[in-house]
């Protein structure tokens, strides 16, 4: 069996294999470095802004993209991915369950899982035209992940062959089985496991037109992310932690939504195929909070024929961003409403305090209209629930891109056309998640060893 991708799917997924086919032969082939050696350059002082390593310490190696993510478990069936369209909703909450199970067993004993049943702000949220979104969540914080993810490794080491700075450049039919070329060279294996996350969107591509396995388009994610004193939120995410709240725009319907909101957090870059975009990572350890609180608000645009390339939109968005900023861009709230760019002048004399340094400038001249009028309407929204998010001294940073891959034709096991090669996590276009991601890694390590069970029958 070999697992391309070591982000949570692939993770998850030589975890459960080794818990129920031990015998087993499993390697995982990832592009990144092990955990210890993911290291951004960017410290703030000497080295601000992105400097285009060759693999982002960020979004490739041990952990995936959600390494230095807030660690953020969402149950749910709500959003974070459609898993349960293909496995069913009791078996996928089941699922996300045992991973949370797991999270704590391995370093995540003391967090808290927060929910948004029977509270009140759901009732204040429809009041104001909002709707707050079911979950339970656990805030593993970005510090508390690192532990876990370590725990695993040091679980899965001497079981399961790694093979770091490993990018597969191709995947073929060969012999009834599957063949792995990589920059080591060519590996053979009856089974393989993809799980290659949002980053290996392009890669993702390439792999099913070679292969000619179907696909169909998905949407992407475009707009900012949003940084402001904690104090203003700390009514919601003291209770919640994480609020999904959902906004629908008056003129053209749009869907708007928070995202990723992180409580006495810290904004951050990421660099996803040379494009560097802007996300949130917040801690559990009160030595490393912040003042601040940052969420994204992001617009779903869903494109219909003829125009299938919804990620090749987002990325001209980012890229037009990094063109007039040499990054990301921030501008105050106040200046976006008066038309006017931001100035460094004017982003110190503020109340908040960046905790990113980012190009000061206007994002009007960035997002499409029809984005930018839905994030001001969303904040304008949140402003009757969280009352001061739309004071001028309020950072918007931009752009953030939520780029998810095409979804790759699977059936309810996961597989593709092909028999034994299984496509699991964000790579897949099903989940857009930790918890889904996890998940479908474990669901995929379970078929699989119940096939084992029953040739050895």
């Amino acid at each position: 069996m070999i697992i391309i991708g070591a982000g949570p799917g692939g993770i998850f997924a030589a975890y459960e294999l080794m818990q129920k086919a031990p015998d087993m032969k499993v390697a995982v082939f990832e592009a990144g470095n092990p955990l210890e050696k993911r290291k951004c350059p960017i410290d703030g002082k000497k080295v601000k802004s992105c400097i285009g390593c060759k693999t982002c310490a960020i979004m490739s190696g041990f952990g995936g993209a959600g390494a230095f993510s807030d660690g953020k478990y969402n149950i749910t069936n709500d959003f974070g991915g459609t898993l349960y369209e293909y496995i069913g909703k009791d078996t996928a909450i089941g699922l996300m369950r045992y991973v949370d199970e797991i999270n704590v067993r391995y370093g995540g004993e003391g967090t808290r899982m927060f929910s948004t049943a029977g509270t009140k702000f759901k009732k204040l949220c429809m009041q104001n035209k909002l709707k707050l979104l079911d979950a339970s969540v656990r805030h593993l914080g970005t510090d508390i992940n690192y532990v876990v993810l370590g725990n695993l490794y040091r679980e899965l080491k001497d079981r399961v062959e790694f093979r770091f700075n490993c990018h597969v450049d191709n995947v073929e039919l060969a012999d009834g089985g599957y063949r792995i070329i990589s920059g080591s060279g060519q590996d053979e294996c009856d089974r393989c496991i993809i799980s290659v996350g949002r980053s290996g969107s392009k890669w993702m591509e390439k792999i099913c037109e070679g292969l000619e396995i179907p696909t169909r388009s998905n949407r992407v994610d475009i707009g900012v992310r949003v940084e402001l004193p904690a104090e203003i939120f700390s009514h919601l995410t003291d209770e919640l932690y994480e609020s999904k709240i959902v906004y629908r725009t008056e003129k053209f319907e749009d869907r708007v939504r928070t995202f990723c909101m992180n409580p006495c957090g810290i904004v951050v870059n990421e660099n996803t195929n040379g494009i560097v975009t802007v996300n949130g990572h917040s801690y559990e350890d009160p030595a490393k909070q912040t003042e601040n609180t940052n969420f994204a608000l992001l617009v779903e645009k869903h494109f219909s024929e003829p125009f299938k390339d919804s990620n090749g939109y987002g990325e001209s968005i980012a890229r037009l961003s990094n063109m007039l900023g040499g990054g990301v861009l921030v501008q105050r709230f106040g200046d976006l409403i008066r038309g006017r760019r931001s100035t460094q002048k004017r982003i110190d004399e503020g109340f908040v305090r960046p905790t990113l340094s980012a190009s000061p400038g206007d994002l009007s001249l960035v997002l499409p209209k029809r984005i930018m009028d839905g994030i001001i309407e969303m904040i304008y929204a949140l402003d009757k629930i969280a009352p001061g998010t739309a004071n001028d001294d309020t950072l918007l940073y931009g752009v953030e891109v939520k780029f998810y891959n095409m979804e790759v034709t699977l059936d309810g096991h996961l597989e593709t056309k092909h028999k034994g090669l299984y496509v699991i996590g964000d790579g897949s276009g099903v989940t857009h998640s930790l918890s889904h991601a996890s998940a479908s890694g474990v669901y995929v390590a379970r078929e699989i060893a119940g096939e084992n069970r029953q040739e050895a029958e």
